[in-house]
């Protein structure tokens, strides 16, 4: 028998052709498009809320100098010594950093070095030193209920904490909403499943009159805006829930209507893909006497994981980022309220504070996420069904 020119065929192996090399590369870019902006989100939410208003994500390791303001201990912390009123302590309040200048002025906040006395125009004086500390001393007793202000410039050492998402946590309802919010999105991503696997296999796999018909009615459901269908679809349910006495809101009225608005695309999608497994196991299972039901149960669930995985990941993002149905069909009550809109009202009253916008955004995604990457081998093999034929 000729040999085999092993080193030859391994080089043309692992040979790229410059396709393939641009394809990898335009991957790389998407992913890094994709990561990095979660990445900003979660260092931002873990730093300190005066660094995150100073200086970028991209910086939370480094030391960031920045102009701050102090407000000292009211009169009532004063002390006498020496017949000196005295009000001392620290304007990093322990949390570290170091004073690379200092000022009496918020117009001029780095005139004086750091232990430099300065005279301030009541008659007091204050000095201020490179680790924080700080002195106002005045022959005459400190009056008033809020401190003075003390402007410095610091060099601040990078700074990580929990306590937005402690804040964010700690809000009041914040829990209730969250199980509102996995008690909307499960039901509603399993039901829309369940229903449309039955409905793609009769679709794919029965023949009966209409048939063409009713999938042409499936793909034009596909471009119906949900803003249209929303109150005429909140009407028929009130009428027919008032009929048979079921509540105007609640629950099973955000579940039927979120399996109303995600049927369309999976049973398109389920029905392309259970359409194209093998012909020949669809055949030996009804000569083996196998009913369409169990050749479904017991061949086509188990072949089409893939494909209900992939529209399980996509229908669990819908519903768990919903809010305008939820408000409609839930309700916007303290107990009704779901995730989101909680968290839009937390917003809503502290939104100036980007510590608690990051944690809020973090915490809202954290949970799409663990689904995406517990599902993601799944999607994954979805998208990719159908593009290659077995033999």
């Amino acid at each position: 028998m000729p040999a085999v020119k092993w080193k030859d065929t391994e080089m043309h192996a692992t040979k790229l052709s410059p396709l393939t090399i641009v394809v990898n590369l335009t991957v790389l870019l998407l992913v890094a498009l994709w990561t990095l902006p979660t990445a900003g989100l979660l260092i931002s939410s873990l730093r300190d809320k005066d660094q995150i208003v100073a200086s970028g994500w991209w910086t939370a390791l480094t030391t960031s100098s920045q102009n701050a303001i102090y407000r000292a201990p009211p009169a009532s912390a004063q002390t006498e010594e020496n017949g000196q009123f005295v009000i001392a302590g620290n304007v990093f309040d322990g949390k570290g950093g170091t004073v690379s200048a200092f000022g009496v002025n918020i117009n001029r906040p780095a005139d004086f070095e750091p232990g430099a006395v300065a005279e301030r125009n009541d008659g007091s004086k204050l000095t201020l030193q490179e680790n924080g500390d700080f002195r106002l001393e005045s022959p005459k007793a400190f009056e008033g209920s809020r401190g003075d202000r003390i402007f410095f410039t610091s060099a601040v050492p990078p700074r990580f904490t929990l306590e937005n998402y402690q804040t964010v946590l700690n809000s009041e309802g914040i829990g209730k909403s969250f199980i509102n919010s996995l008690t909307v999105a499960i039901p509603s991503t399993i039901i829309p499943i369940l229903v449309a696997a039955f409905a793609a296999y009769a679709l794919a796999w029965m023949k009966f009159p209409g048939r063409s018909i009713l999938l042409a009615v499936i793909v034009g459901l596909l471009v119906v805006p949900l803003q249209m269908s929303l109150i005429p679809l909140l009407k028929m349910y009130n009428g027919v829930g008032a009929f048979f006495g079921v509540p105007a809101k609640g629950y099973v009225g955000i579940w039927l209507a979120h399996m109303g608005f995600g049927l369309p695309l999976a049973i398109y999608l389920l029905r392309n893909y259970i359409a194209g497994l093998p012909r020949e196991i669809m055949e030996s299972a009804r000569v083996d006497g196998a009913s369409d039901f169990e050749i479904f149960i017991k061949i086509v669930l188990p072949l089409s994981y893939p494909a209900l995985a992939s529209f399980a990941i996509f229908q669990f993002l819908w519903t768990w980022n919903d809010l305008l149905i939820a408000m409609v069909f839930l309700g916007s009550g303290d107990n009704e309220l779901v995730l989101t809109g909680r968290l839009v009202n937390l917003l809503g009253s502290r939104g100036g504070n980007w510590e608690i916008l990051t944690a809020s955004a973090f915490i809202t995604i954290i949970v799409p996420l663990c689904v995406f990457f517990a599902l993601q081998r799944y999607l994954v093999r979805g998208l990719l069904a159908g593009s290659v034929k077995g033999g």
